[in-house]
């Protein structure tokens, strides 16, 4: 296979670093380790946990060669983020082979999947700046975090603690690109705030793909009496040409402006055996689309979106291990010029306890989630962890549950004249998942693998049934099986007294569609990864030039390409510079069928530092 003959060249520089003279480098892995993932009810070390999770530090973001959560993600097998642009301006997120509206996306815990459609999901994917790390829980985790988290979560952990600075940066390159941004972090009585704010524009790599994006970020942590109190505001305002990002037609000019903002409140109380977790919040979200821009009376879409949530997690320490409970109630409206006017109730209970048996060894944690849609009825959804651990550096782990999706509102109600219908009668999406697993550290050497498989029933799509039908009209696909493994090597050392990072990882997928016969379909037929193996190489040079390389290699059923980010980045006591390539060897691509990715580009970047 020609797209092959470039993957060499990447063994041949691993091979090179096997060769050299290096000491063994344990802080990364030993910082790893110890992150506490605590987006679930059941706060647990990262080496502790029974799934499969991948955590991106914030040292590992600094260092990549992405500018935004979309490419970053990228770098991770598994992950398929089918990008319509540069700077992630439409994004949609893929786990082991699901679909865009089954995952879901968390920052700092809150929950903020879209109603209106899962295409939403990655709009607020806040500046790269303000993250401390990014947990990645891949598998079924619907008894976890409830609806939506039908193939996965994604928990985005933002900053809580930066020196007080002032931070300028700004950035260019092809494509007209302009990069603007400015953070701040002070202490003041008995408080910290952390505050970003960042300009992305770009005047598009074909025709009508420009954009413009402004990003604002607010977190506050407030010391009381008690427990200190995080406060966060997030507000994200994108405008950008969206050519064939949906639809095929050649006389159709796509415009895209959505805004998408959070804001919640949260805290943690403790209190001999009891952790509380109580969090409010809302969400809102905006969304106008023009299928014909210079003509706007056409077809013009407009949806506004709000999600008002209260939820409470709390665990109990006992001589049987640590029972977690947890409930959140949520009210949900959408005001639409296409999907009407619509409301929906959730109310979640989520009940699980994790016993510790033969000295510790033996993990079991079943647990069960109760869902209430006031459009859909009750649902219950159990599932079971175990985990063995024979050593500290070796684990075994297998998982099952049962996931769930209820319909979007644009999956019930959609309605473009000769193009795409909706379905009322639409049913939730069901699957069984189950996974086996293994982890080994050894020093600087981290080692993971897992097999797994996905039975899914009435999973929704949008097809034809026959060449002669009109409309792609939404309906419940029969079942799908989905299985595949996955491998993860991570390795730390040292050369001259400088760490270096190697990371490979590779997934393969498979899919059975049994006797699902449609002539078209728009997004589960024929699109998902086969192979997808990834590789991140993170070097330091004389400790203040750090390279990077992040290889991908996709093959999918419609086409299969190998692409390569390098990017060279230095600091020098206050100023940081970046000069970044993307797709470096100009390889022509489609992550979306019909929408070509750009060629090869670069960007620039420099960042000053008051202190």
């Amino acid at each position: 296979m020609k797209t092959m003959k470039k993957l060499p060249i990447f063994l041949l520089v691993s091979f090179f670093l096997g060769g050299t003279s290096f000491s063994q480098e344990l802080s990364n892995e030993e910082q790893l380790n110890e992150v506490i993932i605590n987006s679930t009810r059941i706060d647990l070390p990262f080496s502790e946990n029974s799934r499969t999770i991948t955590v991106i530090s914030s040292e590992t973001i600094k260092q990549s060669t992405a500018t935004n959560v979309a490419d970053l993600l990228q770098s991770v097998s598994g992950i398929d983020v089918r990008r319509r642009g540069t700077d992630g301006m439409q994004s949609d997120l893929y786990i082991r082979g699901g679909q865009f509206n089954q995952t879901l996306i968390l920052i700092d815990g809150f929950k903020t999947e879209d109603p209106q459609t899962g295409h939403h999901t990655m709009n607020m994917m806040i500046p790269l700046e303000n993250i401390e790390r990014i947990e990645i829980i891949k598998g079924p985790a619907a008894r976890v975090f409830g609806q939506n988290a039908f193939t996965g979560a994604i928990n985005i952990v933002t900053k809580s603690k930066v020196d007080e600075q002032l931070k300028i940066n700004v950035g260019s390159g092809s494509f007209d690109k302009l990069r603007l941004g400015t953070t701040a972090a002070t202490k003041l009585h008995n408080s910290n705030h952390f505050v970003n704010f960042e300009y992305n524009g770009s005047q598009g790599y074909r025709e009508n793909t420009d954009y413009e994006n402004l990003n604002y970020f607010l977190k506050s942590s407030i010391s009381t009496n008690q427990q200190p109190v995080d406060v966060i505001a997030t507000f994200s305002d994108r405008k950008f040409g969206a050519n064939n990002f949906y639809t095929n037609s050649p006389d159709y000019n796509e415009y895209e402006e959505t805004q998408t903002s959070l804001v919640g409140v949260s805290t943690s109380m403790i209190k001999n055996k009891w952790t509380l977790k109580p969090r409010l919040y809302w969400k809102r979200g905006q969304d106008m689309f023009l299928l014909k821009r210079e003509d706007p009376s056409f077809s013009r879409n407009f949806n506004i979106t709000n999600k008002v949530a209260a939820e409470v997690n709390s665990s109990f320490k006992n001589n049987l291990g640590v029972t977690g409970i947890g409930m959140d109630l949520s009210e949900t409206t959408l005001s639409s010029n296409n999907l009407g006017d619509q409301n929906r109730t959730a109310i979640n209970l989520f009940l699980e306890h994790r016993f510790l048996l033969i000295n510790k060894q033996l993990d079991i944690t079943p647990g069960v989630s109760l869902s209430y849609y006031s459009d859909f009825n009750f649902q219950a959804f159990p599932g079971l962890d175990v985990g063995y651990k024979f050593s500290n550096n070796f684990k075994i782990y297998g998982n099952i549950g049962y996931s769930y999706r209820v319909p979007t509102f644009t999956e019930m109600y959609t309605s473009i004249p000769n193009f795409l219908a909706g379905n009322a009668n639409l049913k939730p999406e069901k699957a069984l998942a189950e996974e086996l697993g293994v982890k080994y550290n050894y020093n600087s050497l981290e080692l993971s693998g897992a097999i797994f498989k996905r039975d899914a029933e009435d999973l929704i799509d949008y097809i034809k049934e026959t060449e002669e039908s009109p409309l792609f009209v939404a309906q419940n696909l029969r079942k799908i099986t989905t299985t595949g493994f996955e491998l993860n090597a991570t390795y730390w050392f040292t050369v001259l007294n400088n760490t270096q990072r190697i990371n490979l990882g590779y997934t393969f997928l498979d899919d059975d569609y049994y006797d699902t016969n449609v002539y078209a379909s728009r997004y589960l037929i024929n699109t998902s990864i086969k192979h997808h193996f990834t590789g991140v190489f993170d070097f330091t040079i004389a400790k203040c030039i750090k390279p990077s390389i992040t290889y991908r290699y996709v093959e999918r059923p419609t086409n299969t390409y190998n692409i390569v980010d390098v990017k060279i980045a230095t600091e020098l006591k206050s100023i940081s510079l970046f000069f970044l390539i993307n797709n470096l060897f100009d390889t022509e691509y489609y992550e979306k069928v019909n929408v070509i990715m750009p060629n090869s580009n670069v960007e620039f970047g420099l960042s000053y530092t008051f202190k």
